[in-house]
């Protein structure tokens, strides 16, 4: 007795130590929560292979208002922009904001989404509770549950009617052996088929055991989620629930191998289980079952991971919204114009924000190199496109149409290919040609058209591609050192503007602010000799731009 007594104690303390410990935890994590909250996520470590899985898999791209493509994507520095606003909790939900990022839904789907962002905005409480719970979901395994929903489709086995025989079988000679012991040897052999069938089985399982338990893990998460009054008026009943609960006796099972093989003290235990399993295909029936009812609620599992992933990634944006920084909520309108004040890139520290009206025109900007043009186009891009996925932008005020967004920014040659920049520009422009001819507008943005070739077929072909994209309801921002494009453009509904520098005290200084009109300054010789080269090329060059320009 004294024993059972001594055990007994050890097992409370035990308890009471992991009940501490846990609470421990919970309360040091919610002050995190707290200490973190409207700030800029800390560096961490993206792996955006696993994380674009669910954006990349997607079955419903068609039905996006629009997919911001891989090129627009580097154009625009989006996973550094990512990395920036990602404040998820749950691995679920930071997969669901990647998603988000470059899918443009339907107006309506974004003003549902800004609710959500808005309830969490508004009461402290809940978002914290919510952060706690997403927080379980927030190790790497719970990528896998994605897996579920666009991993490969394992086919119900054709010989279940082989494995229900040899079951029969063994419970047949199991009690024949009690009438003539000869009789359970009989069950050695099918003991062999049956090892061959579970460890053949066994791969599919493995691939299938993480997001297994990841799902029975998310489904109790979304169940708590829902039982919060504020979340159940905003999405009403969550009928997706009852039916992953019509499977979860199966997933619970398929999950419970990976809670003991995590544990050193149960090894005993699953090797016991392991051999009950394999005596009557146990894994094998139910793996088969599970696969059926997975097919069958795929639809209930995407439903469970968009549910998370959207309370996940709209708690994200509230925390985006309360940062101390400049941001506004979007307007949306139909006609051809762009309309922002104090707009900013939020890549860049301490920018310089600008402001811009424009009706029914499109956009050429000149300047220097570091002046600032590029960038501007970039803020105009990024700031549409967040409008657009998160209902926020880094300005003051903003008024634009729902776009769709291309972009030719960064190209390169490539070698492997044997292909020229030339080349590469032809054919990324051709897509931007292409979607123009879209009912919806497009919003084209386009740094140094051309650049790869000549500059008479430079000037030539681009005044030509710029006049063509511009129209319709279509707006173009494009960035020039073609001066000449200027005068060719301003008759073809181009608004002229620039950015310049200044030199003062030999040096070179900027102010990154875009002024109307085309640019009426040269200082590239002026900078060459401020960075003191041979007074050779100095006059070389001057006396040619004298007698040729």
């Amino acid at each position: 007795m004294n024993w059972f007594l001594g055990l007994l104690l050890v097992l409370v303390l035990i308890y009471l130590y992991r009940h501490n410990a846990k609470k421990k935890a919970l309360k040091k994590l919610k002050n995190s929560l707290l200490e973190n909250w409207g700030k800029k996520p800390a560096e961490k470590r993206f792996d955006f292979t696993i994380i674009g899985n669910y954006f990349l898999n997607n079955r419903n791209r068609e039905k996006a208002f629009h997919i911001i493509s891989e090129k627009t994507q580097i154009d625009l520095d989006l996973h550094e922009l990512f990395k920036n606003i990602d404040s998820t909790c749950s691995k679920i939900g930071q997969q669901y904001l990647y998603f988000k990022l470059r899918t443009v839904q339907s107006i309506e789907k974004l003003l549902k989404f800004d609710s959500l962002t808005q309830l969490f905005l508004q009461h402290k409480t809940l978002r914290i509770n919510c952060q706690l719970l997403l927080s379980q979901l927030n190790t790497n395994s719970a990528y896998d549950l994605e897996k579920l929903i666009h991993g490969k489709q394992v086919k119900k086995s054709n010989i279940l009617w082989l494995v229900y025989s040899l079951n029969i079988a063994t419970i047949l000679f199991f009690c024949l052996g009690f009438y003539n012991s000869i009789f359970f040897f009989f069950i050695v052999p099918i003991y062999l088929v049956n090892m061959f069938l579970h460890v053949k089985n066994k791969k599919n399982v493995s691939y299938y055991l993480s997001g297994v338990k990841q799902l029975s893990k998310a489904s109790r998460v979304a169940k708590e989620l829902s039982e919060f009054k504020e979340i159940k008026q905003q999405y009403g009943t969550f009928p997706f629930l009852k039916k992953i609960d019509a499977i979860k006796l199966k997933t619970e099972f398929l999950g419970f191998e990976t809670t003991l093989l995590t544990n050193e003290y149960f090894l005993a235990i699953w090797m016991l289980i392991e051999l009950v399993k394999v005596l009557f295909n146990i894994e094998y029936i139910i793996f088969n079952s599970f696969i059926e009812g997975v097919t069958k609620e795929k639809d209930s599992i995407e439903e469970l991971f968009v549910f998370i992933g959207e309370i996940d990634a709209a708690i994200a944006t509230a925390s985006l919204k309360s940062r101390d920084i400049e941001t506004c909520t979007p307007v949306f309108t139909n006609e051809k114009q762009i309309s922002a004040e104090a707009i900013s890139h939020p890549l860049v520290e301490d920018c310089i924000s600008n402001n811009l009206h424009i009706q029914d025109k499109n956009v050429l900007i000149t300047g220097s190199n570091m002046s600032g043009k590029t960038t501007f186009i970039r803020a105009i891009a990024i700031n549409s496109l967040v409008a657009q996925t998160l209902n926020v932008c880094f300005a003051k005020a903003y008024k634009a149409p729902f776009f769709k967004l291309y972009s030719s920014i960064r190209i390169a040659d490539d070698v492997l290919k044997s292909t020229s920049y030339y080349l590469e520009e032809v054919v990324a422009v051709k897509e931007l040609i292409n979607a123009s001819a879209a009912k919806e507008p497009c919003l084209f943005i386009l740094d140094e058209l051309f650049k790869g070739t000549n500059t008479i077929e430079r000037i030539s072909g681009g005044k030509g591609i710029l006049t063509y994209l511009g129209k319709q309801n279509n707006m173009v921002f494009v960035s020039t050192h073609d001066i000449e494009l200027t005068e060719l453009l301003q008759a073809e509904s181009y608004e002229l503007y620039h950015f310049s520098e200044t030199i003062a005290n030999e040096v070179l200084v900027f102010d990154h602010k875009i002024k109307a009109g085309k640019l009426k300054t040269q200082n590239a010789i002026k900078i060459l000799e401020l960075y003191e080269y041979p007074e050779e090329i100095i006059l070389d060059a001057k006396k040619t731009k004298r007698d040729y320009f």
